[in-house]
C-alpha cells in the first residue's frame, strides 16, 4: 500500500522559508538530517546528523575524507572536505523515515569552496550567466528502470508481467506499479515540486516521473533528491531503481533530457512570434542552440559520462523499434530524433544526456555551451537539416573525452571554480573506458546499477 505522504509530511511554513537551518529543523519536527553532497561522478554522499547537532552543522559543516568519497579531486593525505549546508535546499523527507530531512551542501576545503564540487561548479556558472543578464531555468526528465536479479545474477525486469513489445504508456503496466509510482508522486507534490505526470516509458520496466522546471540549481538539487527517493522507495518494495543508461542490450536506454531557457528581468528571452525560421524563437534562443550544437561532441563527455552511455547513443535499433537517443548534433521543431528539440518557443530540449549524468555538471556544461553561442551571436542554420558525418556525436567514452579535452569552452565550464578539474575528470574517465568490455558486461552492471 502506498504511504499517505501528505499526512506524513510536515510542510515548511511560508514565513520560515528564508529561516536558518536550525529554525527549519525545529519548525518541521526533524530529528535527523542527511547532510549531502555529490561527487563528480554523481554519487550521493552524506552523513546523518542528529537534530541536537544542527547548530554545529550550520556553523561548522560536517567533515569527510574526500578521497574516500570518490571523484572529488583529493588524495588520502589531503585535509577534510567540509560540507557546508545550504538552508534554502532543506527538504523534509519523513516518507523515507519519520523525522528525516535532507539538506544539500557545498563542499569546502580549508574554508574555501572546493572547485571539484559539482554544486560549486554550477553555482559559478550561474553567476557568470547572471553577469550577462540571464537567469537559467531548467526542467529535467528522469528515466529509470525498476529491476531485480534472478537466481543466476542476471538482471531482470522487476515486474515479470511487463513483457509487451511496445509497453510505452500501457495503462496495465502503470497500474501494476501503482503503489511505487503514487508514493513517489505524492512525495514530489508534498515537497512542492509539482509532479504532473508519471508514465511507463519505451522499454519494459522503464518509467519516468516529471516535475516542474525551476532555477537550474534548484532543479539539479531535485534530480539528486529524486534519484535518492526513487532508490530507497524501490528498495522498500524489493526492487532496485537504476538510472544506468543501457542496462539491457535490446531495449531503449534511459535518458536525462534537459529543458533549458534563459530569462531576464523582462521575462523569458526565448520566445519571438516573428521568428522567420518558424519555431517561435528569438535570436538569443538561436544563439543558445548554435552554441550547444557547436560544442555538442565535447558536451557529450559531460552529459553522457560513462562507458555504458555509448551503448545507448550507439544503438541503431531496439525491441520497440526506436532508440530515442540522437547520434548527430542536429536541431529541429517538435521532433524527438534531434539532439536539440524545440517543442515550443519557450525552451529547448537537450536530448543527448542520460541517466548517469551528474545534473550539476550537465547543466553547467549545457549553459556554458549555449551562452558561448549567445555571446558570439551564432546561427544554427535551418531547422531540421539532415544528418552529416561532421555532425556525428562521439561513438565511445574515450572519443568524448578527447573532444572535451580539445574544447576550451567546456573545459572552462568544469574549471570555472578553479583549475585542474577538467583534466582530472577526463583522465579518470579514460581509466574507466579502458576497464570495459564490448557488451553490457557484468563489470558494467556492477559499476553502474546503483551508482548514481
Amino acid at each position: 500500500m502506498a504511504v499517505d505522504t501528505a499526512e506524513a509530511f510536515v510542510p515548511i511554513p511560508a514565513s520560515t522559508r528564508q529561516a536558518t537551518l536550525t529554525e527549519l529543523v525545529e519548525s518541521t519536527g526533524t530529528t535527523f538530517i542527511l547532510a549531502l553532497f555529490v561527487t563528480l561522478s554523481g554519487k550521493p554522499c552524506a552523513k546523518l546528523v542528529p537534530a541536537q547537532a544542527v547548530r554545529q552543522l550550520e556553523e561548522d559543516g560536517v567533515g569527510f575524507a574526500g578521497y574516500a568519497a570518490g571523484m572529488m579531486g583529493q588524495e588520502p593525505k589531503d585535509p577534510d572536505l567540509v560540507a557546508m549546508p545550504d538552508a534554502s535546499s532543506f527538504t523534509p523527507i519523513p516518507f523515507v523515515q519519520p523525522g528525516l530531512a535532507l539538506v544539500h551542501c557545498d563542499p569546502h576545503v580549508e574554508g574555501k569552496p572546493w572547485p571539484y564540487a559539482p554544486r560549486i561548479i554550477l553555482r559559478e556558472t550561474l553567476r557568470k550567466a547572471a553577469e550577462l543578464g540571464f537567469e537559467v531555468k531548467v526542467g529535467a526528465e528522469i528515466e529509470y528502470f525498476l529491476v531485480n536479479k534472478d537466481d543466476n545474477g542476471k538482471l531482470i525486469t522487476a515486474d515479470t508481467a511487463d513483457t509487451k513489445q511496445q509497453p510505452c504508456y500501457d495503462a496495465r503496466d502503470v497500474t501494476r506499479m501503482y503503489d511505487h509510482l503514487t508514493e513517489i508522486s505524492s512525495a514530489m507534490n508534498a515537497l512542492g515540486w509539482g509532479n504532473y505526470a508519471n508514465d511507463h516509458e519505451d522499454a519494459n520496466g522503464q518509467f519516468e516521473q516529471n516535475f516542474d522546471y525551476d532555477n537550474a540549481l534548484i532543479t539539479a538539487d531535485r534530480v539528486i533528491t529524486a534519484r535518492y527517493l526513487l532508490s530507497v522507495i524501490a528498495e522498500k518494495r524489493g526492487m532496485q531503481a537504476t538510472f544506468m543508461p543501457k542496462p539491457f542490450t535490446d531495449r531503449t536506454g534511459s535518458g536525462m533530457h534537459l529543458h533549458l531557457s534563459l530569462w531576464t528581468e523582462e521575462g523569458s528571452a526565448f520566445p519571438d512570434s516573428s521568428d522567420p525560421k518558424g519555431l517561435g524563437l528569438s535570436a538569443t534562443a538561436y544563439g543558445f542552440i548554435a552554441g550547444i550544437l557547436e560544442h555538442a561532441c565535447a558536451l557529450q563527455g559531460v552529459i553522457a559520462p560513462t562507458v555504458n552511455s555509448y551503448k545507448r547513443t550507439g544503438a541503431t535499433t531496439t525491441s520497440s523499434g526506436a532508440t530515442w537517443s540522437p547520434r548527430y548534433a542536429t536541431y529541429g521543431g517538435n521532433d524527438r530524433t534531434h539532439y536539440l528539440r524545440v517543442p515550443d518557443g519557450n525552451r529547448v530540449e537537450l536530448r543527448g544526456g542520460d541517466g548517469s549524468a551528474n545534473p550539476y555538471l550537465a547543466a553547467a556544461g549545457a549553459i556554458a555551451a549555449g551562452l558561448d553561442g549567445v555571446t558570439r551571436s551564432l546561427d544554427p542554420g535551418t531547422p531540421g537539416n539532415g544528418e552529416s558525418p561532421s555532425d556525428m556525436l562521439p561513438m565511445t567514452l574515450v572519443h568524448a573525452m578527447d573532444c572535451l579535452d580539445a574544447d576550451p569552452v567546456l573545459t572552462g565550464a568544469l574549471d570555472v571554480a578553479g583549475p585542474g578539474v577538467s583534466s582530472y575528470f577526463t583522465n579518470r574517465k579514460r581509466e574507466e573506458f579502458f576497464a570495459w568490455h564490448n557488451t553490457v558486461s557484468d563489470w558494467e552492471i556492477d559499476q553502474y546499477l546503483t551508482a548514481f
